[in-house]
């Protein structure tokens, strides 16, 4: 049963790598901020959350550590479950203070219902 969770948690490390790395491809390839916001929020939860989630099962599953795999994994979870938690969050509350402050304009804009002179229009429809 423990080699079981030592495996999943491998994978599950392997996984977060790989999302790190596409969040750092969208971070340099995308051209808008909200998008870029949207690859760092993407690497945060599949970056982050899910290898935490990892290297809880493999405390799990490490014999060597003792009692304090238990601990270790504890640790493990509760900080995951914060970064589920608050990172969607911090993501909405710095979107929307770019916005509201006029930061950043919104391209392309099909609609913005918050404010209509944020969108930058295509061609002088409205």
């Amino acid at each position: 049963m423990y080699d079981i969770l030592t495996y999943i948690g491998l994978i599950m490390i392997g996984v977060g790598a790989i999302a790190d790395l596409l969040a750092a491809i969208g971070m340099n390839k995308f051209w808008n901020f909200y998008l870029r916001l949207h690859a760092a929020t993407i690497g945060t939860i599949w970056g982050a959350f899910v290898p935490i989630i990892g290297a809880s099962l493999v405390a799990i599953g490490y014999e060597a550590l003792g009692p304090y795999r238990w601990f270790m994994a504890g640790a493990g979870f509760v900080t995951a479950f914060l970064i589920l938690i608050l990172a969607p969050a911090g993501s909405h509350a710095l979107a929307r203070a770019t916005h509201r402050a006029r930061i950043v304009k919104v391209e392309p804009c099909i609609a913005d219902h918050i404010d209509e002179s944020m969108c930058v229009k295509k061609g002088g429809n409205k």
